[in-house]
């Protein structure tokens, strides 16, 4: 039984804090460009405007650039959208390095961009409205709050301080943890004297995973609608019987509206 109010939050981190859509395009295709060799470096504004809605798909960041390759090939986004399990394992056979390796270039090309160029790459992150003064409230109210991002924490963490927003470090999971959010949640749940934890994603298949496991069938789980998201993911959570959907002034808003119909 999920109760009223969460004595623990969890949230993820792109798609329900921060909007970073633009940066990820930017930083995927850099990476393509540089992995694959492609002399051409201007991304041609189709594949700009389908990555935008096809985010949705990716889990981890090292499938960005595979994304993007598949649209160089020419893969429409219906089989993108249904089968991108499938076809990233056929995509990335076509990738000069593996995944792991493929997200360290990631990683290196967005460190250079802010060592180089903090401000503009700063810039292309934008904070959901009341985002911020929520995140604060809670800390306030000393309420645990947690991020579980698949981002390299770091980079979470340098954009909520260089938004006056200041986390301990170790309430910041980030890809380095290697394991599943669900098993992150797990250890939540195991601390002293929580009762109820609840846990914000943006990704309709990650609250599934969670959903999923007997241990964690006490948790709340919630469907940012303002993320990376499609309106079949919305309404398969207003469906769900374990999985609640809410939107930007509910989060904003006290606890007691996020369980409203």
């Amino acid at each position: 039984m999920v109760l009223s109010s969460p004595d623990l939050l969890a949230l993820d981190f792109d798609g329900v804090i921060c909007n970073g859509l633009q940066e990820y395009f930017q930083v995927a295709w850099e990476t393509y460009c540089t992995v694959w060799k492609r002399e051409d470096k201007v991304p041609p504004e189709a594949i700009a405007q389908r990555f935008g809605p096809l985010r949705a798909v990716i889990e981890t960041g090292w499938e960005m650039p595979i994304l993007i390759h598949g649209l160089v090939k020419g893969l429409d986004d219906e089989t993108l959208f249904g089968q991108w399990n499938t076809v990233k394992r056929g995509l990335i056979k076509e990738c000069p390095i593996d995944g792991p390796h493929l997200g360290e270039a990631l990683d290196r090309c967005r460190d250079h961009w802010i060592k180089t160029d903090l401000d503009g790459w700063l810039e292309l992150h934008q904070f959901y409205p009341g985002i911020l003064e929520q995140l604060q409230r809670w800390l306030n109210e000393e309420l645990p709050l947690f991020i579980i991002t698949t981002k390299e924490a770091r980079f979470a963490r340098q954009l909520l301080e260089q938004a006056g927003i200041t986390m301990p470090k170790s309430t910041i999971f980030g890809k380095g943890e290697h394991r599943p959010k669900w098993q992150t949640l797990a250890l939540l749940s195991d601390i002293e004297d929580v009762r109820q934890v609840w846990f914000v994603e943006d990704r309709l298949l990650t609250l599934h995973s969670v959903a999923d496991q007997p241990e964690l069938a006490g948790i709340g789980l919630f469907l940012a609608d303002w993320g990376y998201n499609r309106p079949s993911d919305r309404q398969s959570a207003k469906d769900s019987k374990n999985i609640h959907l809410i939107d930007l002034d509910q989060f904003n808003g006290k606890f007691d509206s996020w369980l409203a119909p």
